[in-house]
């Protein structure tokens, strides 16, 4: 007899695991985040921020939190005879607001990086990306609204495989690549791309900063 549910094992396994670990990272960025301390960064680095498009709408969300965790307290409270459903509620709402909070404080301690080097694209602390200058065939400013929301997002353009590294449905600079290249995504896999797209509130300080990238960089706007 065939075991029909392996292949749903083998699926649902390495879901779990990419869940706790966002989990984790998302607790640890929390941490991070409540002690205040300066960036880790190496001579010549410059940090460029992504929350801003964002920005708000974390913010409601947030706000609104912090005014339901009460109101469903008191609900719950004089509505629902079983005692421990309060404390469950209540456990839940402060779960879901720690969690909000904890994501904006990943977005905020993982922004994207300029060094000596080369480009390194980040977004929370699920994507790091380092892209040698050697690589990078020009970078462009273009801003760009798509139609996913999708953090990650593949396109093919005629033989051409775009990668977009997506904030709010946005990205504002374009990363032309000189030659294909294999990023650790899971919605690209191990197959190349030949432009990478991602998404900055300063785009035109990014583009400053990359200045110091070898002479044979284009940066153009």
């Amino acid at each position: 007899m065939t075991d029909t549910t392996a292949p749903t094992k083998a699926r649902v396994g390495p879901l779990l695991r990419r869940a706790a670990q966002a989990e984790a990272a998302t607790w640890r960025s929390l941490y991070v985040w409540a002690r205040r301390r300066p960036l880790p960064l190496e001579p010549g680095d410059e940090p460029f921020g992504y929350l801003g498009v964002v920005k708000p709408i974390l913010g409601i969300f947030i706000g609104l939190s912090v005014v339901e965790i009460p109101i469903f307290d008191v609900v719950v409270t004089h509505v629902v005879p079983w005692r421990p459903a309060r404390w469950i509620v209540l456990g839940l709402g402060i779960w879901g607001l720690l969690w909000m909070i904890g994501l904006f404080a990943s977005m905020t301690i993982h922004p994207h990086i300029v060094g000596d080097r080369g480009l390194r694209v980040r977004l929370s602390s699920g994507i790091d990306i380092f892209i040698p200058w050697t690589d990078v065939e020009a970078l462009r400013k273009r801003h760009r609204s798509l139609p996913s929301s999708r953090s990650v997002q593949v396109e093919q353009e005629g033989d051409r495989r775009v990668v977009s590294v997506s904030v709010g449905s946005q990205t504002s600079i374009d990363v032309l690549l000189r030659r294909p290249l294999a990023f650790d995504l899971a919605k690209t896999g191990s197959t190349p791309v030949d432009e990478l797209r991602l998404y900055a509130d300063d785009p035109d300080g990014l583009l400053r900063s990359a200045r110091g990238a070898p002479a044979s960089t284009t940066v153009s706007r």
